[in-house]
């Protein structure tokens, strides 16, 4: 085909080693896409690129994690060349899937129209197959199906057994190994039966396709003749399986990412599929992009030092387009709190000196490290938006434990009997009104927990758990913990709440640690009421404020996780609690894969900043077991001690400091 009218200047628009991507002939290509190094720009213009040499748009498929993202990247092809691309084939691997089911569904037994479930209507059908099957809850809990949804998703994304999945993210749920495998296949048989499929189904039945029609899979793969996958390191087995059958008569597959950045294991990510493609094919071209636009050459050596240490990846030096910048900053704290105070002036004094708070971010390995650093920013009345979920005391599992309190502080508070009264086995809305009415109306609500007329109203299947619920309320309202908010915390996590977490709750492990860690906090206090009193001032202070301009036009600083704040970028990032069995974690360094994993997500974190970037961690931590020293984190002490700048606050912390490194 003839070549078409094109706005792209090749030599303007694009570094060298972009351009080598972008009018790199037809074939296998790894493109290593360093952070910051303009991927996007690059995918753009090598579709606009194959478009604009006469290529047919609609045999260009271009596989992406998000919608937005195709969308993007489609319309500045169509700037770039000023004709209607609409006919590329551009999305998620999902919407990918569902525009061919929609075309030979029929092939597996489903019709064109069959509705696709969202998370909500696949729990209910999952809710709807227990009671189906009628399958026994009493005993210790059953899973819910939110957890069960979990189980079965991540079977589907990982190809791996059900009961694998099971013994290794649930192995508490092991002995209902017979009854989940029931509710699955009840649950498959029911939405074959519906002419429904879920997100899952969408990869699954694509690959069904493939495997039981294999015209058909030979028809596609003849029709796309240039695939581009974006963000190939989070790809996972099926994905990539997908498009090697897809690309495996032209084999035009240009798949970009960034190993380096691969830090979604949890999620089902499959690193082996971008590590392992240069074995898949031998004959692949392999480029590296390694100019970064975003931070500054600081920066960008203290990364490289950090991920040089990993030995499984792609080597490359990530190079800065930039002048010179300030030097990292590594800062030890005495304690957490002054590792919220200063971090919290900081950010204050970054205000002051023109940069603006939404140019600010506070990244964290877990969300309940963010603990301290929220309540300090709410005392100060700094605007703060969370990336990683709600803030920490808005959370369900942080107000189902804080409910307990209330109700042993005010028997009389309806609102927080019904919330935890409805976490009791078998005891739904009406049940729990009709008990709060009962009790609301006795003199001593707690003391009537183990009445006759109170039983009466408890239905026969409940039983067994009130009874547990009045033990752990009278051991709470004893003496022993009258003033002793922390040991009342840790009490009704350990009495039942923690199985209820396991049941309720795919990300139970970090729920259950953010609640150890509310305890921890509570220990500051000497009775409920003054705990109580903390958390109602310090959510009534929102109306205050330390800064100069309105709230409404400044703007709010960003506290995230790493793993929420991929793909974007500040000014001014503060990673926090940088200590060993924090960042990374203990339960991470069972096995040199996952420590790399982690140290990845650290690189992550880093390549987020622009100009400056300020590394802590606390040398001291109040636990259970009292108080801990922390030793810096292994991604700290294996840094070139010239990328960065240790700064400590008094000789005391440095002291400390010294302790802590050589204990």
């Amino acid at each position: 085909m003839p070549g078409r009218k094109t706005k792209i200047e090749y030599e303007a628009d694009l570094n060298p080693q972009q351009m080598e991507v972008v009018l790199a002939p037809p074939g296998p290509a790894l493109v290593i896409a360093g952070a910051g190094s303009g991927k996007t720009r690059t995918i753009t213009f090598r579709v606009a690129h194959l478009v604009a040499s006469g290529e047919d748009p609609s045999r260009i498929l271009l596989a992406t994690f998000t919608n937005k993202a195709a969308r993007e990247m489609l319309h500045r092809v169509e700037q770039l060349i000023s004709l209607d691309i609409r006919r590329i084939w551009g999305g998620t691997f999902h919407h990918v899937g569902n525009l061919i089911l929609r075309r030979h569904a029929g092939l597996l037994g489903y019709t064109p129209s069959y509705t696709i479930l969202d998370r909500e209507d696949s729990r209910d059908l999952i809710d709807t197959c227990l009671t189906d099957l009628g399958i026994s809850k009493k005993g210790r809990r059953f899973p819910k199906s939110q957890v069960l949804q979990d189980i079965v998703s991540h079977s589907a994304n990982t190809e791996g057994p059900l009961e694998r999945g099971i013994l290794e993210r649930y192995p508490f749920f092991v002995e209902f190994t017979d009854d989940i495998l029931s509710i699955a296949r009840r649950y498959g048989e029911k939405k074959r039966r519906s002419n429904l499929m879920d997100f899952d189904d969408l990869l699954l039945n694509w690959k069904l396709l493939f495997q039981e029609q294999g015209a058909v899979k030979t028809i596609l793969a003849s029709r796309f003749r240039h695939i581009l996958v974006d963000e190939y390191q989070d790809t996972n087995k099926i994905q990539a399986e997908l498009i090697d059958q897809l690309a495996e008569g032209h084999r035009n597959l240009v798949v970009v990412g960034d190993d380096a950045q691969s830090i979604y294991a949890f999620r089902g990510a499959h690193f082996a599929n971008i590590i392992e493609f240069p074995r898949r094919y031998p004959d692949a071209k392999l480029f590296k992009l390694e100019i970064n636009y975003r931070s500054s050459p600081e920066i960008l050596s203290l990364a490289n030092s950090s991920i040089r240490h990993n030995h499984r990846q792609f080597p490359k030096l990530l190079q800065a387009s930039r002048d010179r910048g300030a030097l990292p900053v590594v800062l030890p704290f005495r304690d957490v709190q002054q590792q919220a105070d200063v971090v919290a002036q900081a950010v204050l004094a970054l205000r002051d000196e023109g940069v603006p708070l939404e140019e600010i971010a506070i990244l964290y390995r877990s969300h309940y490290h963010s603990m301290e650093v929220q309540l300090e920013l709410t005392r100060r009345a700094i605007p703060y938006v969370i990336r990683s979920g709600l803030r920490f005391f808005e959370q369900a599992h942080i107000k189902d434990v804080v409910s307990h309190l209330k109700v042993l502080a005010n028997p009389r508070d309806e609102i927080a009997w019904i919330r935890i009264l409805r976490l009791l086995p078998r005891i739904g809305r009406i049940t729990a009104e009709r008990l709060n009415r009962h009790l609301s109306d006795q003199p001593d609500p707690l003391v009537q927990l183990a009445s006759t007329d109170t039983r009466k109203l408890i239905p026969k299947g409940a039983l067994a758990g009130w009874a547990d619920f009045g033990r752990l309320m009278k051991r709470l309202s004893g003496s022993d913990l009258e003033k002793n908010p922390s040991g009342q915390i840790s009490l009704i996590l350990e009495g039942g709440y923690l199985d209820y977490l396991e049941s309720a709750y795919p990300d139970y492990r970090d729920r259950s640690e953010e609640i150890r860690q509310l305890a921890v906090f509570a220990g500051r206090f000497c009775s409920v009421e003054a705990f109580l009193s903390e958390l109602a001032l310090v959510g009534s202070i929102q109306s205050e404020t330390v800064l100069s301009a309105p709230l409404d036009q400044e703007g709010s600083l960003v506290l995230s996780t790493i793993h929420q704040a991929k793909g974007l970028e500040w000014r001014a990032v503060f990673l926090i609690w940088l200590a060993e069995g924090r960042f990374p974690p203990s339960r991470a360094l069972a096995s040199a894969e996952t420590e790399e994993e982690e140290r990845r997500l650290f690189y992550v974190g880093v390549t987020r900043a622009k100009d400056f970037l300020t590394l802590s961690y606390p040398i001291v931590s109040e636990g259970w077991a009292g108080l801990t020293l922390h030793k810096p984190s292994r991604f700290l002490r294996e840094l070139d001690s010239s990328t960065y700048a240790r700064k400590v606050l008094s000789s005391d912390i440095d002291s400390l400091a010294q302790q802590a490194e050589y204990q």
